[in-house]
């Protein structure tokens, strides 16, 4: 697979992993929807100007993007904290209450099965 199909898998599989269309994706990224199409297809070469509007538009960090493409899988861990870090400190903190509700709960309930 030629390196631009492989990006350009690697974007249509970070996109569906949020539940975006290529709409909604273009929509939040400042692209065109033909531009995030194109992409995805492997038939066009971004520019850094169009890599960096298409990370903001996946809530993630350049360097999660292309260290998750060299590695052939997504780092959940990393693309979680670009989220987290995307957000405001008041939602940044309510994400941090919530995680922490949940995995407590995870926890009671691993716990309740031994």
């Amino acid at each position: 697979m030629s390196p631009a199909r492989r990006f350009g898998a690697h974007v249509r599989s970070l996109r569906k992993a949020r539940g975006m269309t290529q709409e909604v994706l273009a929509e939040r990224s400042g692209l065109s929807t033909d531009t995030v199409r194109r992409l995805e297809h492997g038939s066009f070469s971004p520019s850094l100007d169009t890599l960096m509007k298409l990370c903001r538009g996946l809530d993630m960090m350049m360097s999660t993007l292309f260290m998750a493409l060299e590695l052939g899988e997504r780092d959940l861990a990393r693309e979680l904290v670009d989220l987290i870090l995307s957000r405001s400190a008041g939602e940044q903190e309510l994400s941090f209450q919530v995680l922490w509700a949940l995995f407590r709960q995870l926890d009671r309930e691993e716990e309740a099965a031994e």
